[in-house]
């Protein structure tokens, strides 16, 4: 009966966004083009107004209000409401603040004097989060939570379709999580997603119509409210109660807090708007406006599946879904942040200030999230061999000597790290030699752990496949991290390439050479398109990346196809074969011959 209720909000919502969109154009209610937001032609607004009524009517219906009459504000007699009457009771004092808005442009202190009023509602019925013992410190962390929970949607909400989906994904999770638990959560849950799917199809990249405040606000209380009822639900294990609901958030609360921090840092104010969302650092990487929001909705949807998998473990299984979630999570941040979204000149505030060596150093250098980095691995890796190794209540005797056993190994290994210099290489310029030294620094680590280890403890109740397993991770971790800067930093450099299409004739040593200046030298304004080669058995296959498409024979066909405006004869110690070939076939095609060479002079010194 309740999956009834998707479908009629979905209806409602379905109906009610092309009217207002229409109504909307009549009344002139428009979002024009601006500098710091990312439409470039003017878009109907209001459309909150139909997600609201695709949730709120319903709700209304299904709510039961009576409980507001049994509610008890008395310490010791204390009475929920119903969770879907206050979250109906939540989402429309929302939709009013952000409709106001919407009209208006409150000022954003103004804005969040609302927020905080609402929120404080809610812990005044009763809802709290219960992450901490303490009821003080719950109920402002509770407040805290709703408050921003709301304007991180809010804040996402800054590309076609990009709130819309990933919000869709997160109410369809709560959904799961609500059906197995047979909570009162997924009714409203239902409805927010029923009224959400139907709203994604206007809204979805070339959007006809935008949510504007009075949307996203509505719909970061329900999330927020959802995750609150799920962490008060009892159903979930004390890591789960905290996890779960920012695992499901986590699209929105990594853009929030990504974003404050490096406003910041940058010297700008948190609040001011701006195109450094991560979603604008996809497409500023080459990504289209789709693909950067299918991106992150897949984002969404494995950080859902990692909350999923918490919410039916236990808490010592849950930590094989939670670090590694966020080992990616940390080095996404890591990745976005190094896009320059910012004028130099407003970034380079930064050294006029007191603080600026602390900040310089986590603005500029890699090294300091690295060793964060390697803190996480290290004690995951140690922790999955365990978890690897033994099941049931053998685990659970063994994980007692894991926790007194960790300290000492990750001292051992940073230890060894330090002296084997793993901190000091430079990883996008990654090659084998480094990945032997990390094979290396790993073994040696492992292999000081196992003395430390015989040391302190006598090696006694201990595994040695322990400290395989523990090796094979950790060697796996490591070059996997740094080879993901690698990795990271070709294809932002592939995707970033803009100028005339270019052609390499000669895909051997000399092209891959070519290449990579090409790829690394931005000023040069090519962009490559593939290799020809003479030698035909390499026709089909590919170099760093890019497909060889054939010989000189198939010049016509391939200028058909890519119309590139130059051809450039990569440098080998020779000429090719058929160098005039391609001198008279780009003289009488119009083309631009070019031929790379790398020259060692002498200089002077007279």
């Amino acid at each position: 009966m309740q999956y009834f209720f998707f479908l009629i909000s979905f209806a409602v919502c379905l109906v009610m966004t092309p009217a207002v969109r229409y109504f909307a154009i009549r009344k002139g209610w428009m979002a024009k083009p601006v500098k710091d937001r990312w439409h470039s032609k003017p878009t109907a607004l209001m459309g909150g107004i139909a997600i609201y009524t695709g949730m709120a009517v319903p709700l209304f219906f299904a709510a039961d209000f009576s409980s507001f009459l049994q509610f008890s504000s008395e310490p010791g007699r204390r009475m929920l409401p119903a969770l879907d009457a206050v979250i109906w009771l939540g989402i429309s004092l929302s939709f009013l603040l952000g409709l106001v808005d919407d009209f208006l442009r409150i000022k954003p202190q103004t804005k969040l004097v609302g927020q905080i009023l609402i929120a404080s509602l809610v812990t005044f019925l009763g809802f709290r989060l219960q992450w901490f013992e303490s009821l003080t410190l719950d109920t402002m962390i509770t407040i805290i939570w709703i408050v921003g929970i709301s304007n991180a949607l809010n804040l996402i909400d800054n590309m076609d379709g990009l709130c819309t989906g990933v919000s869709l994904i997160a109410s369809l999770f709560f959904v799961l999580l609500f059906s197995a638990e047979g909570t009162e959560g997924m009714l409203p849950a239902l409805m927010l997603a029923g009224a959400l799917a139907a709203f994604l199809i206007y809204n979805f990249n070339p959007a006809s119509i935008f949510m504007g405040d009075s949307g996203s606000l509505l719909i970061g209380f329900c999330l927020s409210m959802l995750g609150i009822h799920y962490s008060a639900s009892g159903h979930a294990t004390n890591l789960g109660a905290v996890a779960v609901p920012v695992m499901i958030l986590l699209v929105p609360v990594l853009d929030t807090t990504m974003v404050t921090l490096i406003r910041l840092l940058s010297g700008r104010k948190a609040s001011a708007g701006g195109r450094d969302h991560t979603s604008h650092r996809l497409v500023l990487v080459g990504f289209s406006e789709r693909e950067a929001a299918m991106f992150l909705y897949g984002v969404g949807f494995m950080s859902g599946i990692g909350a999923w998998f918490v919410s039916s473990s236990d808490t010592l299984s849950s930590p094989a879904a939670i670090i590694p979630l966020g080992i990616a999570v940390l080095l996404m941040g890591i990745y976005m942040a190094q896009i320059r979204v910012y004028p130099e000149k407003e970034f380079s505030v930064l050294r006029n200030r007191s603080y600026t060596p602390i900040l310089m150093e986590l603005t500029y250098k890699k090294q300091i999230a690295m060793v964060i980095l390697d803190f996480g691995l290290v004690a995951f890796s140690y922790y999955l061999s365990y978890r690897l190794r033994f099941s049931g209540d053998e685990f659970i005797f063994y994980f007692k000597i894991f926790l007194h056993s960790l300290p000492a190994i990750i001292a051992c290994k940073f230890i060894v790290f330090y002296i084997m210099g793993t901190y000091r290489g430079i990883w996008r310029f990654m090659s084998s030699d480094d990945v032997f030294g990390f094979i290396k620094a790993s073994a040696m680590a492992s292999l000081f752990s196992v003395v430390a280890v015989t040391y302190i403890y006598r090696f006694q109740d201990f595994s040695k496949g322990i400290f395989v397993i523990d090796w094979l991770l950790t060697t796996g971790l490591l070059l996997g991290t740094r080879g993901s800067f690698r990795i990271a930093v070709d294809v932002i450099k592939r995707k970033t390439a803009k100028g005339e299409n270019v052609l390499i004739y000669g895909a051997g040593r000399g092209g891959e050479i070519l290449l990579r200046e090409i790829l690394n030298n931005k000023l040069r304004r090519l962009k490559p398109i593939g290799f020809i080669d003479d030698d035909t058995f390499k026709s089909g296959k590919k170099l760093l990346g890019y497909p060889i498409l054939g010989t000189f024979r198939d010049m016509d066909a391939l200028q058909k196809k890519y119309q590139f405006s130059t051809l450039l004869i990569s440098f080998n110690g020779k000429k090719p074969n058929n160098f005039e070939g391609a001198r008279e076939y780009c003289k009488k095609n119009e083309l631009i011959l070019r031929r790379f060479s790398v020259r060692l002079e002498d200089v002077e010194l007279e």
